[in-house]
């Protein structure tokens, strides 16, 4: 027994356009009318996490402009007007190699592939400056792909601090840019093992179901069809429990909370996840979400060779399913 979801996808209709690194182009079209500036600016940068605050104070000082003039944050927009934004420059920062163990599945002189823990972040960002994936990496390797950047060297594809499971890392740009064509025609294996709430009736199914910020939280993401991204999840039963289903997911795409946001718009949300779970996976001896990447296949960049790695599920998502079993 399959199950399908296919809600009605819709990307923005803004036509945006990006000027430089930082200015950002575009015209007002029909059905926008009426709306603040700063609300606004704030849905059509989401992909950008631009904030509505971040607007107003970039309204303040000028950096946003409605046909060349300076607006106040609650100035409505009509159809045909033209708007500018200009991002200020980030603060730079530096990533730095720290000495933090890691666990290698596989390294040669193009990749690496690691098995990152549960709680790890994988690069610095506001409120994780260090003790990331990336530091590990930089003491590990002192050789890797500058394409991300200084704060996310060799980085091709991320996973949730609160996930544990396989990373590709690319240690030159050869190897960066043929990981991320592969990614992009989706082509890469990424399957995950999640112990959600509920039990599923369908054996497999897939998920189609755009993914964009939340309105009342820009940290968040939600199933949406405005600002979102495509977004398609499978997902097939591996072991069914009394409250609890063991699933195996496969990505087809790779967008922020993915899986998370996914089960949890069906109503199978993940044991633990302490966002989108809505409850604690302390009952069953957890103390973190219940998504393990468990499977990654690529392609190598320089011989073609395809490569597939695989780790077992973390000892207390394995001692959860065995409490589980045994009731």
């Amino acid at each position: 027994m399959a199950m399908e979801i296919n809600p009605k996808n819709s990307n923005p209709s803004e036509d945006l356009e990006q000027g430089t690194e930082s200015q950002f182009n575009w015209k007002i079209e029909d059905g926008q009318s009426g709306e603040r500036i700063d609300k606004h600016i704030a849905e059509t940068l989401a992909d950008k996490s631009v904030s509505r605050s971040q607007v107003q104070e970039w309204i303040k000082i000028g950096a946003v402009t409605v046909n060349g003039q300076s607006v106040k944050a609650n100035a409505k927009i009509s159809h045909g007007d033209e708007i500018q934004v200009s991002l200020p420059e980030p603060e730079p920062l530096e990533a730095f190699p720290e000495n933090i163990p890691l666990d290698v599945v596989y390294e040669d002189s193009d990749v690496i592939v690691i098995n990152k823990p549960r709680g790890m972040v994988v690069h610095p960002a506001a409120g994780h400056p260090s003790g990331t994936v990336v530091n590990a990496l930089l003491y590990h390797c002192k050789d890797l792909s500058g394409i991300n950047g200084v704060m996310r060297p060799g980085i091709v594809h991320r996973i949730d601090k609160d996930t544990s499971g396989l990373l590709m890392v690319a240690k030159n740009d050869l190897a960066h840019a043929s990981l991320a064509e592969q990614l992009k025609e989706h082509s890469v294996t990424r399957k995950y093992y999640a112990l959600v709430y509920g039990v599923m009736q369908h054996d497999k199914g897939t998920i189609d179901a755009p993914i964009g910020r939340a309105n009342h939280d820009r940290k968040l993401y939600v199933v949406t069809d405005k600002n979102s991204k495509h977004a398609i999840t499978h997902f097939a039963v591996a072991e069914r429990f009394d409250e609890y289903t063991l699933l195996e997911l496969k990505l087809e795409t790779g967008r922020t909370h993915q899986i998370r946001v996914h089960m949890k718009y069906i109503g199978f949300p993940l044991v633990g996840d302490p966002v989108y779970g809505g409850r604690s996976g302390r009952t069953l001896g957890m103390t973190g979400q219940a998504l393990h990447a468990g499977i990654l296949g690529f392609k190598h960049p320089r011989s073609g060779q395809y490569l597939e790695f695989s780790v077992p599920i973390p000892n207390d998502l394995e001692e959860a399913l065995t409490i589980l079993r045994t009731r």
